[in-house]
């Protein structure tokens, strides 16, 4: 077991190195307490699988968590994407002068504000920075345990397995009760399933959240920003479809990469 599996599970308090990774500036602090996860970690837990350890959409993983940030960032007001699509997907800025003092935040919204980027620039750019200090933070919270061990003895290997709380459950029941039971979400709800839908790997949660063509179809209208009253933001909206089209794209560009290699 390692330092971070022995923080106490239900204290949010309790990740002291959360965003300290490659995704923070040279020599951030810890953040403050956080009430809550960031959306980088609750779709990086949802997209876990308990039955085989394993993180659902590896391959596509960087821009799923980038766009989770970004979603972050808009929610905050900390920066605005353009209506209009240019070449590299919608125009990202940063809003002020003071950016989040979240450090998993932080190191995307200095990246804006030194130089506006299209929105698959900005995925390309902050998403491969962010499994490892995500992952900590999980750790860290207790949401999931970080295990060492060795192969025939002599290979080092590390696995993760659930841990004891009950976010990941209540995140899938949530995200269930909207794809599945039509039920309305808030924005954070609505931005969670576009996220996830966002990144491909809906299908593979079959066992938790059935597949159907209801569920595609439900989950299609949350990434095009089909939110409902109770989640009528049109800043996280707009972010919301400019992630999903720029992922797209940039998917498209990764299988036709590895087509290409083969």
């Amino acid at each position: 077991m390692t330092e971070h599996d022995a923080a106490p599970a239900p204290d949010p308090d309790a990740a002291p190195e959360a965003g300290t990774g490659p995704a923070t500036t040279p020599g951030g602090d810890a953040p403050a307490p956080l009430a809550r996860t960031t959306l980088a970690e609750d779709l990086l837990l949802v997209l876990f699988d308990p039955a085989s350890g394993t993180i659902a959409g590896e391959g596509t993983l960087f821009y799923s968590l980038a766009g989770a940030v970004l979603a972050d960032l808009a929610d905050q007001d900390l920066v605005t994407v353009d209506p209009k699509p240019g070449l590299t997907g919608r125009r990202v800025a940063a809003v002020g002068d003071l950016g989040p003092e979240d450090p998993l935040l932080r190191g995307a919204w200095e990246l804006v504000a030194a130089r506006p980027r299209g929105t698959q620039t900005f995925l390309a750019e902050v998403g491969p920075r962010l499994r490892e200090p995500v992952l900590d933070r999980l750790v860290g919270r207790g949401h999931l345990v970080r295990e060492s061990g060795r192969v025939l003895g002599l290979i080092p290997r590390t696995t993760l397995r659930l841990g004891e709380t009950s976010r990941r459950a209540e995140l899938v029941d949530e995200l269930r009760a909207v794809l599945v039971d039509g039920a309305e979400p808030d924005v954070r709800a609505a931005a969670l399933g576009a996220l996830v839908f966002a990144s491909g790997s809906l299908p593979v949660l079959h066992r938790e959240i059935p597949w159907s063509g209801a569920v595609h179809r439900r989950g299609t209208a949350l990434a095009a920003g089909d939110w409902g009253a109770a989640a009528a933001d049109a800043a996280v909206q707009r972010t919301a479809m400019a992630i999903a089209s720029a992922g797209a794209a940039i998917a498209v560009s990764s299988v036709a990469s590895t087509t290409a290699d083969s």
